[in-house]
């Protein structure tokens, strides 16, 4: 019994009647939308079609939203026949949010209930859909356009669509609130390192010393939470790194925007429908290896392939970028060496902090504050070990008291510690200049 059935089996005679007669109350042209959707459908059928293009779909729908006998007065025709439009070939409800550049995520929680991100913040819309089958429609019209499915025998999936945007969907029996589809969109256009300060994301000593540790091929590491911006930072930093070399980038789901002429772009591949032909990001980036790269940029390590991307790091690939969950520079040393031991090698906690510190340079830590913002609030250093501790110092922070101003935004500075950094010496002799007016007041 497929998953649609099982859902229309669960639901008693009296919900379903409960429930049409919310989704009328919400939409006064719900049956007549479903007419025009079955009569296009059968005219379609009956010509012999096996299928028609978005245009002359689009044409079909709008002469039949203009049949007087549909009863749609005239100011309302446009708005229908989108609607009609979008549940047949696009994503239904949902396609007006992910339309709109003010938003950034689009969340839906069953089918009444449809958050969007917007400047950081969570907002209720007003939209709905019809049941929990109108939801899983969209789900499998999304993932379909990948080979991908979604039943009760693969109930979660990743996705992504064609602009980019990632996915994620869970549908009953693991969502107990109905299917859920998460959307995290891709910006038609990168953000710029002139962005981020406009938005105030840092400051503009910081970002000089952040393109010089790229020009200077310092590793380093952006640290941060889910939606704190590190991928974005990513695509700023990786704008520096120069024309004339190789960078090969290994990502799950290819979200970096690189403008270079010389990017090669590897994406991980899921298992197929018999569980088999997956491509790990580790497989990617022991491929990398082989394949000349001046620069490897991974968009994020959470696996055994930490201790590949630490190994490539010591052995002649300088200059590496990547980005890692965590909510301080020191959690994120922990972290990497928890991913490390993942990777099955039976290493001594010393042997993994050895390569840690001699591997990484810099820790970028980006955050998402309570007021929305996304700012980067330290650049830590890594100098090396004291025993079996790996130790670090800190070049410039965020400092805030907590206070608010009028906006409701947090008031605070970027400022330099007035620390001299170790790693200014090998920024230098790769022929890179560095203002040590950056690291003072």
């Amino acid at each position: 019994m497929s998953l649609l059935n099982r859902l229309d089996n669960q639901k008693s005679t009296q919900e379903n009647t409960e429930n049409s007669q919310g989704a009328e109350s919400a939409d006064q042209y719900l049956h007549v939308k479903k007419k025009i959707h079955s009569d296009i459908i059968d005219s379609i059928n009956k010509r012999g079609r096996t299928g028609v293009d978005r245009e002359e779909m689009r044409k079909l729908i709008q002469e039949a939203v203009q049949l007087e006998e549909n009863g749609i007065p005239r100011l309302d025709r446009i708005r229908v026949a989108a609607e009609i439009f979008n549940d047949v070939l696009g994503y239904g409800p949902i396609e007006e949010l992910l339309d709109n550049p003010e938003y950034s995520e689009v969340m839906v929680n069953g089918p009444g209930q449809v958050y969007v991100e917007s400047k950081g913040k969570l907002i209720l819309t007003g939209i709905t859909f019809r049941d929990e089958a109108h939801v899983i429609n969209i789900i499998d019209r999304i993932v379909s356009q990948i080979g991908r499915h979604v039943d009760e025998s693969s109930p979660m999936v990743d996705a992504r669509l064609p602009d980019g945007s990632r996915v994620n969907a869970i549908i009953p029996p693991l969502s107990l609130v109905g299917p859920v589809l998460t959307i995290r969109k891709f910006g038609k256009t990168a953000l710029t390192a002139k962005n981020l300060i406009e938005f105030g994301s840092l400051s503009p000593k910081m970002l000089a010393f952040l393109e010089a540790c790229v020009k200077g091929k310092l590793n380093i590491i952006v640290a941060g939470g889910t939606g704190s911006g590190k991928t974005t930072l990513l695509n700023v930093l990786s704008s520096y790194i120069p024309e004339d070399e190789r960078i090969v980038t290994i990502e799950d789901a290819a979200e970096l925007q690189l403008r270079q002429d010389h990017v090669v772009t590897l994406e991980a591949r899921p298992p197929n429908l018999e569980g088999k032909g997956a491509i790990t990001i580790r497989s990617l980036v022991k491929n990398a290896l082989r394949m000349r790269p001046d620069r490897i940029i991974v968009g994020e390590v959470r696996a055994e392939e930490t201790l590949d991307m630490l190994q490539a790091m010591n052995t002649g690939h300088d200059g590496s970028l990547t980005t890692v969950h965590a909510n301080s520079p020191r959690d994120t040393l922990s972290r990497i060496e928890t991913m490390v031991m993942m990777s099955g090698m039976e290493l001594p906690h010393k042997a993994i902090r050895d390569q840690v510190s001699s591997a990484i340079d810099i820790i970028i830590q980006q955050s998402r504050l309570r007021d929305g913002s996304r700012k980067i609030t330290s650049v830590t250093e890594i100098t090396g070990m004291e025993g079996d501790v790996v130790t670090m110092q800190d070049l410039f922070v965020f400092d805030t008291k907590g206070q608010i101003d009028s906006g409701g935004k947090f008031k605070g500075e970027f400022r330099p510690t007035g620390v001299r950094p170790h790693c200014v010496d090998k920024i230098k002799q790769n022929g890179v200049p560095v203002n040590i007016d950056w690291f003072t007041n």
